[in-house]
């Protein structure tokens, strides 16, 4: 297989309109068996995901990978809590952040890298109100206006 040719993407396009993204990490996943061949499938979910701290260490909860279809008993159990590699400079870094009001992390996609790993990207957010959120609205709208003039 071609390591160079894996586009697999998924993306948490609500999370773009929900949240203000302050700060973009990039981070390893600790994954169990057949959650690899499942990502590689594209059967992953993020949209209710979100990150805490455990001590000192970063999992992601509500990250769903659906069971592998040729599994049997070796399956894993899809809603899981998962730890995220991230440097500890890094996760420092964040959970200082985190302390502050508001700030929460936030999954925003989930990727195959060149070198065969599952990555996740997450962001550092605030919250949007209702009134940021119209304007977003506003905002795509306004390009998508402007790229139907220029055709």
């Amino acid at each position: 297989m071609d390591k160079k040719n894996n586009t697999i993407v998924v993306k948490n396009k609500r999370a773009e309109f929900d949240y203000e993204f302050l700060e973009r990490f990039t981070a390893g996943i600790v994954l169990w068996g057949t959650e690899i061949k499942s990502i590689r499938s594209g059967k992953a979910n993020l949209v209710d995901s979100y990150c805490y701290f455990s001590g000192k260490e970063l999992f992601i909860k509500g990250l769903n990978i659906a069971e592998y279809w040729w599994g049997n008993l070796n399956n894993h159990e899809p809603t899981r809590e998962r730890k995220l590699l991230l440097t500890k400079k890094e996760l420092n870094k964040l959970q200082r952040k985190v302390k502050e009001k508001g700030l929460t992390i936030i999954a925003t996609k989930l990727f195959i890298s060149d070198s065969g790993y599952a990555k996740i990207v997450i962001g550092l957010a605030r919250g949007k109100k209702s009134y940021d959120k119209r304007e977003s609205i506003k905002e795509k709208d306004i390009k998508r206006q402007m790229s139907r003039n220029l055709d």
